[in-house]
């Protein structure tokens, strides 16, 4: 089974979702479901389905929450990192074109919260790990092979 993987940022930012959904939108939900029950016939009662929907979805993803925090592995930094691209860092690359390029290197449950972050498993996180600035990197795409040059990497947190 592969190892799942997340910034510190990213596991204290999930630690606060299920914190959240289990202690205020729960008990919230809750009280709504209980009174629209108590209303009668709940075929024809749309307060009742649409929380008791949304009561589902919230109790999936504190399920979900639950477990994934429990398996996954924090990976913090360490000053043995510096220099090299690894996972958490920030990468600044450049194309053939001067086009460039920031991304951040995060466990796949991190990659929606902010535009430049990327998944390790993809293969431009893959084609910077271990690698240093002034490095060539080669990523297969649909359009062919791309080449990028790293100019930067810094280990800090987001700047949201």
């Amino acid at each position: 089974m592969k190892t799942k993987i997340i910034t510190r940022e990213g596991y204290l930012k999930l630690q606060q979702e299920l914190d959240y959904l289990w202690r205020d939108e729960r008990p919230k939900i809750t009280k709504i479901v209980t009174w629209a029950a108590s209303l009668g016939d709940r075929s024809e009662n749309a307060d009742y389905t649409f929380n008791k929907r949304k009561l589902r979805e919230i109790d999936r993803r504190v399920r979900f929450l639950r477990k994934y925090l429990f398996d996954v592995k924090v990976v913090d930094y360490n000053p043995q990192q510096e220099g090299a691209a690894y996972f958490g860092a920030w990468v600044n690359l450049e194309n053939d074109d001067g086009k460039e390029l920031d991304i951040r290197i995060v466990g796949p449950e991190e990659i929606y919260w902010h535009r430049a972050y990327i998944s390790v498993d993809s293969p431009m996180a893959k084609a910077c790990l271990g690698k240093r600035v002034d490095d060539e990197i080669s990523v297969t795409t649909p359009e062919g092979n791309k080449f990028w040059i790293i100019n930067e990497i810094s280990y800090r947190a987001a700047a949201e």
